[in-house]
């Protein structure tokens, strides 16, 4: 007796629902490999000689490849001075800002605050409309903090955007498990630090991921209110770096020393992004595991 042959899952959909997946997958495809290109291309860039990147492009010889760019890039000493700061100015800033928007976002996400509608419109209209550059600068300055850490870290510790994934995330947690820990006598603070936030891991990790890159990406701020070299963090560092080899418009006495320096500033400019990202490469793969259930409960459910 012949046994039937099962039939794939891709084969029992209907011809438009083929056609469909094949449109999605080729698009998928186009995208990973619009963000895997350009990074082989960055990598392999990094460690080329610049005449040769200049003349002729990529090549796999390894005798064309040198490290002159990241020797450049790393015996700079303020560059382990911006890495410093960038470490410090990212930790603070993401245990602040984790930590301050859990907690407003908990009572926003109980039906029974009777302020709720109030802070959620407050809330919502600091989305849209916000003091500018200006007043910013000026309240920072009457407060005392410029040229300070806490300058580049208290301005955007609060988003509205990740106290709404978090309270959405709140609202899909079973109420049974609030009453349960009022039977077992249980106060707000206990339930909340105790049962409620080891719960939410998922969307902790999230949004800790989320603050992280964006304050270790950062710069402006830091080039706006920081004055001390000491003070500065990586991306400005690496900024600074790339400005200084940049071959300056009016130097065309010595154009030898001008293409020599325009060569270097294109090396450079690789090299900065390899390092600059090298940490976040690192620590992202410590978060995926929480990142699609995070993600996905804080913003679908609600």
């Amino acid at each position: 007796m012949e046994t039937k042959k099962k039939k794939s899952k891709f084969a029992k959909y209907s011809l438009g629902d083929k056609t469909f997946l094949l449109i999605g997958y080729i698009l998928l495809g186009l995208f990973v490999l619009a963000i895997i290109v350009p990074m082989i291309y960055i990598v392999i860039a990094s460690f080329m000689d610049p005449i040769t990147l200049q003349n002729k492009g990529l090549t796999f010889d390894l005798e064309k490849w040198t490290l002159t760019a990241y020797e450049r890039v790393i015996s700079n000493a303020q560059i382990w001075v911006g890495f410093k700061n960038s470490i410090l100015y990212s930790v603070l800033f993401t245990f602040l800002s984790v930590f301050i928007t859990m907690l407003c976002a908990y009572p926003m996400s109980l039906e029974e605050f009777k302020g709720r509608k109030f802070f959620n419109t407050i809330f919502m209209i600091t989305m849209f409309f916000g003091g500018g550059l200006i007043p910013t600068y000026l309240l920072i300055s009457k407060m005392g903090l410029l040229d300070s850490m806490w300058a580049v870290i208290l301005p955007g510790t609060f988003s509205v955007w990740n106290m709404i994934i978090a309270r959405t995330y709140y609202r899909g947690i079973p109420s049974e498990l609030r009453e349960a820990a009022e039977v077992d006598g249980a106060n707000e603070l206990t339930f909340f630090f105790k049962i409620l936030l080891p719960v939410c891991a998922p969307v902790i990790a999230v949004l800790c991921l989320w603050q992280f890159v964006g304050m270790w990406n950062s710069y402006f701020d830091a080039m706006i209110y920081l004055n001390s070299a000491s003070k500065q963090p990586l991306q400005l560092v690496l900024r600074s770096i790339l400005i200084q080899n940049q071959p300056d418009p009016g130097m065309i006495a010595d154009m030898q020393s001008t293409a020599q320096r325009a060569q270097l500033a294109e090396l450079l400019k690789y090299a900065t992004i390899i390092i600059s990202s090298l940490p976040l490469l690192v620590m992202y793969p410590f978060f995926q595991k929480y990142f699609d259930a995070g993600i996905m409960v804080g913003s679908v459910k609600g």
